[in-house]
């Protein structure tokens, strides 16, 4: 489903030169019983004198909000479900998690991954073009999984307090501001922690070893081969070698010989394990270049051919890929007759679903859409991609009722979901339920740290309803907690 969604301008996500701790990889092998070192040590220096769980999530959900309002995230419901399937699946297998995870996927170029603040790691795009198979992409991820679970950045601010004469929030508000907007972030951080960088970078290389190390423990018990970590790291230390620009990774996170070595023999410790990458990473790579590719690095027919010489698996990328190409391209009806032979042989198959949806709402077909969706149950269905599928079907085929019926149900189970907002914002517009809208509208506002406008419109939908009524109640009951969300936020937007 291609929801035209709005993405501003994001500028490179250079991340800090320490205390934002981002990626370089981990991976993993078979499922196996590996020791507990992973387990947060317990010597007084756990970051709960400086930052407690709670502060953690809602500064977590502080700067996602401004992370959303300012990078251009891929709101895309197919890929969202996968990175966080996979995030999942890594995080079940880890020790001392304290959070919920949220996974993120940014349209972005330059080779990076970072984590911060409560759960929430981010990916970029090009990751999908660098990792040769999908132990690769999760050993970034569980490396990644590990700064968070070790409280890295909580640890390293503790560490900072106790160094130099910094209150925790300026030197936090500097830190994660680099995440909204990173040219400004940057430079508010180096005159925050004027003459104790090199500390910084030693602290964070402690860091990048820890979390090698236990993301080599998390990605073996969660079925990935552990050979990836240091195969992806020597790509790495290759590219830079013969590049005159290294990758942005390395810009914010060196690797040493030693780091690199210490990773190869710990995995060489461990069993090899060959894994295929999934069926859903390949249409994943693949959706990334063809929905998302630059003009640099787009789906090419060459690539496409080296998946049709591959396994079964690559050979159903490269058909869904050709799909893609002939859609993008507006030839309709030749990525229909690839995609409905596929659909036929495997009727429950996500990737296939939406795009043939995609392609019939793009003929005009939203009739032909809803009746396939229906056919699949997507209403009854646990899976976003369906639900979001189905309802912009009935969108697009003008039964705005259902729409919104199903939308309220979506938005009250997926709160965060920016794409359910939008579409029950138009489902309620065409209907006239100007309080609905202006509702819904202030929900999307919110999530993108909007709170003023946000409260606005909630205060406004209050006034054009039934005085006395349960709607009215529901907006004001909302408009209360924004406040307070705005009381809790002012700290953080001070730093």
């Amino acid at each position: 489903m291609q929801l035209k969604l709005k993405l501003r301008k994001f500028v490179r996500s250079t991340v800090t030169t320490g205390l934002l701790v981002s990626t370089l990889s981990g991976a993993s092998s078979f499922y196996a019983r590996a020791d507990n070192s992973d387990l947060l040590p317990d010597m007084g220096t756990t970051a709960a004198g400086t930052l407690t769980i709670d502060q953690e999530l809602q500064i977590g959900d502080f700067y996602v909000r401004q992370l959303r309002g300012s990078a251009p995230l891929i709101n895309d419901p197919l890929l969202n479900d996968y990175i966080n399937q996979l995030g999942q699946r890594l995080v079940a297998n880890a020790y001392s998690v304290r959070f919920p995870f949220h996974f993120f996927l940014i349209n972005n170029d330059e080779l990076n991954a970072f984590a911060f603040f409560g759960g929430n790691v981010v990916l970029h795009a090009a990751l999908f073009r660098y990792t040769e198979n999908e132990s690769q992409l999760a050993s970034v991820m569980a490396h990644e999984i590990s700064h968070v679970t070790q409280r890295h950045l909580a640890r390293a601010m503790e560490d900072q307090q106790r160094k130099a004469p910094l209150t925790w929030v300026g030197a936090l508000g500097s830190i994660l501001l680099a995440i909204a907007s990173p040219q400004v972030g940057m430079a508010a951080l180096t005159g925050t922690l004027a003459g104790t960088q090199q500390n910084m970078i030693s602290f964070t290389r402690s860091n990048e070893e820890e979390a090698d190390r236990i993301g080599l423990q998390v990605l073996q018990r969660s079925g990935f081969d552990p050979e990836a970590m240091p195969d992806f790291m020597q790509k790495l230390a290759d590219q830079s070698r013969y590049s005159s620009k290294p990758p942005e990774m390395l810009l914010t996170h060196p690797l040493p010989d030693s780091r690199l070595s210490d990773a190869r023999n710990r995995a060489n410790q461990m069993a090899r394990h060959i894994v295929q990458s999934s069926q859903d990473f390949l249409f994943a790579k693949v959706r990334i270049f063809g929905m998302y590719g630059s003009e640099d690095h787009p789906l090419t027919d060459d690539y496409i051919k080296q998946l049709s010489e591959g396994n079964s698996r690559e050979q159903l990328a490269a058909k869904y890929g050709q799909a893609l190409l002939f859609y993008k391209a507006k030839n309709f009806n030749q990525a229909r007759n690839i995609l409905e032979p596929m659909l036929n042989k495997d009727p429950a198959n996500l990737w296939y679903i939406d795009l043939l949806t995609d392609i019939d709402i793009d003929q005009g077909h939203a009739p032909q859409a809803i009746a396939r969706l229906e056919k699949v149950n997507a209403a009854g269905s646990k899976s976003p991609v369906l639900q979001l599928n189905l309802a912009n079907a009935y969108v697009e085929g003008n039964q705005f009722a259902k729409a919104s019926q199903l939308l309220y149900r979506y938005t009250y189970a997926h709160p965060e979901d920016a794409n359910g907002w939008e579409l029950l914002t138009k489902a309620t517009a065409q209907q006239g339920l100007r309080a609905q809208e202006l509702a819904a509208r202030a929900e999307s506002m919110a999530l993108i740290g909007r709170l003023d406008q946000a409260i606005s419109m909630l205060s406004n939908a209050s006034a054009v309803s039934k005085l006395g009524s349960l709607d009215q109640a529901r907006y004001d009951a909302r408009i209360d907690q924004l406040r307070q969300l705005q009381k809790r936020f002012e700290q953080y937007q001070k730093g």
